[in-house]
């Protein structure tokens, strides 16, 4: 199946294109907000199994940390030994005759709380982790909303200047009418020609900007394909925390969940400070005379230097840091808040000016111009 094109050129001027594609494959898909929102998986019916590598990143890094949280869970592992004594030596100890066999299993013992510590530190992890995906795709959607406007924005600029060119076309129309029939100089129709020239580029430039912002769109879902967004702006509800300045964002709660990671890792390095001791038991056999005897041990590492002291005092310095970041987020959000609505009430404000008073008069001044 074959698509055929028409293009008009200035000066009346039509080049025909014919392409061997598929003509489905020539038309754009129409893309209205919430199939752009849904396209990068970020709409609230969107199927769970998300393939925009925007969000898959963050997703597996959740699904990672959450991972980490049954490991940390976990209890050390026994541990088995075998020893061959007195192999091989010389006079008594020559041959197997003086050999001794020890088989014993150790079990290292976790003091200090070091698995509630670890746990807790992997679930603060996990959670951090958690809001940093919604995190991302909270800004994706926020950033398809705003490319989506640009994109609409460019659509209507492009038929605002079709509707130009259309009109230049027609008044050089006229204007070489009245030349011809010398009402008017010769002048008229060489400005008129040079304002449609002058229409034609801005035409070709808005092309070019409604197509650089459609590409833009098409890729926060990995597409090659820029899609068609009709002129109409969609109908947008401000968020929630833009109205409510007590909601707490999400950069805040990632905020203050770093100060809970960074905390919890204080009290899992305070925790790695406590020595564990190895608790083993086992049996020895002596080849010489037959016998069997049973073996109880006990070590326990000496911390005479290493208390782990330098990661306790590094994660105490994180922990300041992320509590400075908690602070800076608190007041910034706050600060966003208060600009976002104040440019919200303005721009509303704006609307419902232009729409009562300046709209009607444009408009009654060009059914003048028309008339």
């Amino acid at each position: 199946m074959f698509a055929i094109s028409w293009r008009a050129v200035p000066f009346g001027g039509l080049i025909l294109a014919l392409s061997t594609g598929p003509a489905s494959a020539q038309d754009p898909r129409l893309v209205t907000l919430d199939d752009a929102l849904e396209l990068s998986g970020v709409a609230e019916q969107a199927d769970t199994r998300v393939t925009n590598p925007r969000l898959l990143g963050p997703r597996a890094e959740s699904e990672a940390a959450a991972a980490l949280v049954d490991q940390a869970r976990l209890r050390p592992n026994p541990e088995v030994s075998f020893e061959v004594e007195n192999v091989a030596g010389s006079g008594a100890f020559s041959g197997l005759q003086s050999t001794e066999y020890t088989l014993s299993v150790g079990q290292r013992l976790e003091l200090g709380g070091k698995r509630s510590a670890r746990v807790g530190a992997a679930e603060a992890q996990a959670e951090l982790a958690s809001l940093r995906a919604e995190l991302t795709e909270a800004e994706l959607g926020q950033l398809v909303r705003e490319r989506y406007l640009l994109a609409v924005a460019a659509a209507a600029r492009v038929e605002l200047a079709e509707d130009v060119v259309a009109r230049g076309e027609e008044l050089a129309r006229i204007g070489g009418v009245l030349v011809e029939v010398g009402r008017e100089p010769p002048l008229r129709a060489l400005r008129a020609d040079a304002a449609l020239a002058e229409a034609r580029a801005r035409l070709v430039e808005a092309k070019a900007e409604s197509l650089s912002a459609r590409t833009a769109l098409a890729a926060l879902w990995a597409s090659s394909e820029a899609p068609l967004v009709p002129a109409d702006f969609p109908n947008i509800i401000p968020p929630e925390p833009l109205m409510s300045p007590a909601t707490e964002s999400l950069n805040y709660r990632v905020a203050r969940a770093e100060s809970a990671a960074a905390a919890a890792e204080i009290e899992r390095q305070r925790s790695l400070g406590t020595p564990d001791p190895t608790v083993s038991a086992g049996v020895r056999r002596f080849e010489e005379s037959g016998d069997n005897a049973f073996l109880i041990g006990v070590s326990i590492p000496l911390p005479f230097r290493d208390r782990n002291q330098g990661n306790i005092a590094a994660a105490e310095a994180r922990l300041r840091a992320a509590n400075a970041r908690e602070a800076v987020a608190r007041v910034d959000h706050e600060q966003s808040v208060a600009t976002a609505r104040a440019r919200y009430l303005g721009a509303g404000a704006r609307v419902e000016t232009l729409s009562q008073t300046s709209l009607p008069q444009a408009e009654e001044a060009l059914r003048l111009v028309r008339i």
